[in-house]
């Protein structure tokens, strides 16, 4: 019997303008003993790519890639000594994809799951039954939402999602603080020690051997419930053994606040051998890349040290990875893991907002020329573009909030308050930088005829935002741009009392128009379907198009967590009126 230590996890690589769809998946099995064999619709697949062994584990990427045909098709694959199947739906060449957004899949405290309405998973399970009719248990009984798909997905045999969009925080670090001794005696330090404070080779090996079997003990099928027996849980490792997936970091996939601390904290000896073993770990397991093909970062010796924004030297991706058929579309000349996709009518834009992030910065001017550069070539098929943006870039805007936390200097790595309102975009000091967001977005819009709609997550409430262009009397679909967050899937929404408090005062600030400058202002519109602006219930979004079309309408469907039931709130955005 083979014995899994990790996965399988789905990633989607790209290759649908050429009628392929790459996916990898990624297992973690004994480098003691020969790799097992994977196969795909009963065939086996090549030999693995070895991307890291480590403490006596191997952890490996498989070539799970088919070529779409004129139908889409549900495709199975097996690991020899596992008693297992998986499948997962190949959309047909040209189709635009079925898509679930999530966020937010972990605590930051240990103790938040007292806060939940329900177990841990219970979102998951919501999700995994809504896009695969097998794993329903015998006794679950489908709503009118849900009813509405059965015939199009399921009674056709296929699942409903071909994709499975992983906005931010995949995993949270933030234990680390408590489980490794000495970072928890670090947090105790004055100040000026901590900045001071040296990490030596044993510490830097217990941080590097955390961040690897953190991923381990998190993304593995339950081991109360393991692959082969008849009642799985339906968690984050069964969801992402079914939908392949796309992933992008934000703060918790490092440690809670990365990039928000002031520069002195952020250059500080610790906080750098965080980040170092974090960006690696992050590589190997949610990009799925070989650790030896990744570059260390190096700060560009043409800036003066006294800037205190991190800028960073680009990498040439285009030429690191062209060994690597499978390697992810990461824009080219940037420093950080910016990638995209053209998916039949759909664009999908993932940012990477961590690696460059600063008090006064989210993206480096390299970064910002690749993004630019991505969008102006742009696929001329491509008719709505999906920008996954990890941190909201509509929000209410807490300026009384922003500016006590700014006079009180408040820094500490076991209270995420602070660092919270500095990842904001809508934070004074990143009001800049969402601006030439905004403008390179509408540009885009109009001169590539496309609709444009942001995808977010990380402050665990579901909310609806717009972006209007007050300049132009443009209709089609270029004065505005809408974004939908949705969070959390795991992590407690506001709960507590003191939460609720927070809650109502967040509605209330959202009643309010932002004027961003003379051409721009910003809304939160009434949640769909409910009586206030932010919904603080844990929850996920489907995404779907209703032809394959450029300009199709897309339709985005929350599923928010009740104390019975999952509630439905849909959303129609036009597509661009030619």
């Amino acid at each position: 019997m083979t014995k899994l230590y990790l996965g399988p996890v789905l990633s989607f690589r790209g290759g649908a303008e050429k009628g392929e769809w790459k996916v990898t998946a990624l297992i973690a099995v004994s480098d003691k003993e020969a790799f097992p064999v994977i196969r795909l619709n009963g065939k086996a697949v090549p030999a693995p790519l070895i991307l890291l062994r480590h403490g006596g584990k191997a952890y490996l990427r498989y070539d799970l890639s088919c070529k779409q045909t004129a139908n889409e098709r549900r495709v199975e694959y097996r690991i020899d000594g596992i008693e297992e199947t998986w499948h997962f739906t190949v959309p047909a060449k040209g189709q635009a994809p079925r898509m679930a957004y999530v966020s937010c899949n972990g605590f930051s405290d240990p103790s938040g799951i007292r806060k939940l309405i329900k177990g841990a998973n219970a979102v998951w399970e919501d999700l995994l039954c809504n896009h695969d009719k097998t794993v329903r248990p015998s006794d679950y009984r489908i709503d009118k939402e849900q009813l509405w798909h059965e015939t199009r997905t399921h009674d056709k045999g296929l699942q409903r999602f071909h994709l499975l969009l992983m906005g931010g925080d995949q995993i949270y670090f933030d234990p680390i603080w408590e489980d490794i001794k000495p970072l928890k005696e670090w947090v105790n330090l004055p100040r000026s020690r901590q900045l001071a404070y040296k990490v030596n080779a044993a510490l830097d090996k217990k941080i590097e051997d955390y961040y690897i079997a953190y991923y381990s003990d998190r993304w593995l099928q339950n081991s109360r419930a393991p692959w082969g027996t008849a009642r799985k849980t339906l968690d984050s490792a069964n969801g992402m053994a079914r939908i392949p997936t796309v992933m992008m970091w934000d703060d918790h996939d490092i440690f809670d606040g990365w990039g928000s601390y002031s520069p002195e904290m952020q250059r500080c000896h610790l906080f750098q051998r965080l980040f170092y073993h974090a960006r690696r770990a992050f590589w190997i397991f949610q990009m799925q890349q070989a650790a030896d093909q990744l570059p260390e970062l190096k700060l560009r010796s043409d800036i003066p040290m006294r800037i205190d924004d991190p800028i960073f030297e680009p990498a040439a991706w285009s030429q690191i990875l062209k060994s690597d058929k499978l390697a992810l579309p990461l824009l080219d000349n940037q420093p950080g893991f910016s990638f995209a996709f053209n998916i039949g009518p759909v664009g999908l834009l993932v940012a990477d907002l961590r690696t460059e992030r600063s008090y006064r910065q989210i993206m480096g001017p390299d970064t910002w020329r690749a993004l630019q550069s991505w969008l102006g070539g742009i696929s001329d098929g491509t008719g709505h573009l999906l920008f996954i943006s990890s941190v909201p870039v509509m929000h209410p805007k807490l300026s009384l909030a922003e500016t006590l936390m700014d006079n009180l200097g408040f820094e500490h790595v076991l209270d995420s308050s602070a660092d919270d309102l500095k990842d904001h975009w809508t934070n004074d000091d990143h009001e800049g930088e969402r601006k030439r967001l905004l403008e390179t977005l509408f540009r885009t819009a109009k001169t590539k005829q496309l609709r444009i709609t942001v995808l977010s997550g990380d402050v665990h409430v579901a909310a609806w935002g717009v972006v209007h262009r007050v300049d132009t009397e443009c209709k089609d679909g270029c004065d505005q741009i809408q974004q939908l967050t949705s969070s959390a899937v795991v992590h407690p929404s506001l709960v507590s009392v003191m939460e609720r408090i927070f809650c109502h005062m967040l509605n209330s600030i959202a009643k309010k128009k932002q004027t961003l400058d003379v051409n721009l202002s910003a809304e939160m519109m009434l949640f769909p379907g409910a009586n206030r602006y932010v919904m603080p219930n844990r929850n996920w979004l489907a995404l779907e198009l209703d032809a394959d079309a450029r300009n199709s309408k897309l339709w985005a469907s929350w599923r928010c967590e009740t104390q019975t039931v999952f509630s439905n709130h849909l959303l129609a955005i036009e597509g661009f009126k030619q």
